[in-house]
């Protein structure tokens, strides 16, 4: 069970297990909905050995979304706080510019002028990374 959501401005990097983008393009916000669920989820992931967390990130919009042409920058760190520990995951914000086939696990993506309210598919996480990000960069 989830007994919290934390964000910091930086942890050692070991730490960063997930990359988590937060996107938009054309002024909507880019979701995406798993071959295997009904809901929506921002794009993100786990970061494969060997990889940088910034490296994870484009990798996984690329896969989740099928951004072509995109910015990416980091916003800061977030950790889910469960009753067994922390884990710590990397938050960005991407602006696509061009997609192209999805080639994933990923059935289709969305474009919304706001969040799919009731329909997220992590609800006690997803709502407050969107929080975080509308804060620290007064996206609207």
């Amino acid at each position: 069970m989830i007994e919290d959501v934390r964000f910091y401005d930086e942890v050692e990097d070991s730490l960063l297990k997930f990359a988590v983008i937060l996107a938009r393009s054309g002024g909507k916000w880019v979701f995406c909905r798993h071959r295997e669920r009904t809901t929506l989820e921002i794009p993100g992931g786990h970061r494969e050995k060997g990889e940088s967390i910034d490296e994870a990130a484009a990798r996984e919009l690329k896969e989740e979304t099928g951004a072509e042409k995109f910015s990416l920058r980091p916003v800061c760190v977030y950790s889910v706080v469960r009753d067994d520990g922390e884990s710590f995951g990397m938050l960005y914000y991407a602006e696509i510019t061009s997609f192209e086939e999805l080639h994933s696990e990923i059935e289709e993506i969305f474009l919304l002028e706001e969040p799919p309210v009731g329909n997220w598919t992590y609800p006690e996480i997803q709502p407050k990374l969107m929080e975080e990000v509308r804060r620290r960069l007064e996206v609207r």
